[in-house]
């Protein structure tokens, strides 16, 4: 049986603060349909893909920043975004989509569902894990802000794999596909990648918006310029897909937010897919709405899984105790010479 599929990343152009719900809403719509008309069967969306990244802003008002939140626990039922749902299950798509989860506890997560047209139902739910940027806005008012860790709590899903069929004609299960999601920076983090391809993962899926000029939060050397910033930033992205994808034998698909937002925050464009060899199969080419599409054979993961990264012959995990045991770095000692 054939295991080829369309797969595409929805890549969003600005979304500002003040545009309406409705607006971005139609607009994920469109590029819906868009994929669609290209054959995809599953679609991608970015990270907190309803509203604009808000987490750049500070909140006084509790009011202002729940409107940015999702307060419904099945966002597919939703009033202000099932129409997205509705549209995927009549053209027969799967969706992933990221968005700002507020739990009947009052708990907030910056999450992402799987939505699957053929059960017509919301498969799995992944929470951002790595939580990046600060509580605290940054004292000097010239620094762009990313106040993630304000706004969100780490993850508390883990990285669990999921199943779900490719189509209509998979739909026994017999041809499921094993994927699993990340969000904006856990692509960054080996770790996480290398907890799914131990459960035999076929294809990650992720949702980012990453500043493309922001030297306090990501590091960079104050003195660099905002074109070799960007430029630093989409070469790093494309870097870890690229080099997890491989390291674990999978595809994945990267979909991003990018342009221009509220005239001073500029993300990066770069949604691509990438195959298992690390290759980079189809990729976004301008910094605006863009469907990204490729066909994708699944296949072409078993020669990774069985040969160079086969996990069962050549992992030596009682060389990896300091991963799991250490947080912090702590300094190399003198050399150390056994044997």
């Amino acid at each position: 049986m054939s295991r080829t599929w369309k797969v595409a990343a929805a890549q969003l152009g600005p979304v500002h603060l003040d545009t309406p719900r409705e607006e971005t809403l139609n607009r994920l719509i469109e590029l819906l349909r868009s994929a669609a008309l290209q054959g995809a069967t599953l679609v991608v969306f970015p990270e907190l893909a309803f509203t604009t990244f808000f987490a750049r802003h500070l909140f006084d008002n509790p009011t202002c920043l729940n409107a940015f939140f999702e307060h419904d626990t099945n966002i597919s039922e939703a009033s202000s975004t099932k129409r997205l749902f509705e549209e995927a299950q009549r053209l027969c798509v799967d969706i992933c989509v990221g968005y700002a989860e507020q739990t009947p506890e009052g708990r907030a997560f910056n999450s992402a569902i799987y939505y699957s047209a053929q059960l017509d139902q919301v498969v799995a739910k992944y929470r951002k894990v790595h939580i990046p940027g600060t509580r605290e806005p940054h004292p000097d008012l010239a620094v762009i802000n990313h106040l993630e860790k304000r706004y969100f709590e780490p993850g508390d899903l883990g990285f669990e794999a999921f199943r779900a069929p490719r189509s209509r004609q998979n739909a026994d299960g017999e041809d499921d596909v094993i994927m699993g999601m990340l969000i904006c920076n856990d692509r960054r983090w080996p770790e996480a990648w290398r907890c799914y391809g131990l459960q035999g993962v076929e294809l990650i899926l992720c949702g980012y918006n990453t500043p493309a000029y922001n030297p306090y939060f990501w590091g960079m050397s104050k003195l660099m310029s905002p074109e070799m910033a960007r430029s630093t930033a989409v070469t790093q992205h494309k870097l870890v897909m690229q080099a997890n994808s491989y390291m674990n034998s999978c595809f994945s698909i990267a979909a991003g937010k990018a342009g221009l937002e509220d005239g001073r925050y500029e993300l990066i464009a770069g949604s691509c897919i990438v195959g298992p060899e690390g290759q980079i199969l189809a990729e976004a080419v301008t910094a605006d709405d863009e469907v990204v599409c490729a066909e994708i054979d699944l296949d072409e993961c078993r020669p990774g899984k069985e040969n160079i990264f086969n996990f069962a012959q050549h992992r030596r995990v009682e060389a990896y105790q300091r991963v799991v045991d250490q947080v912090g770095v702590t300094q190399a000692g003198p050399g150390n010479m056994k044997g």
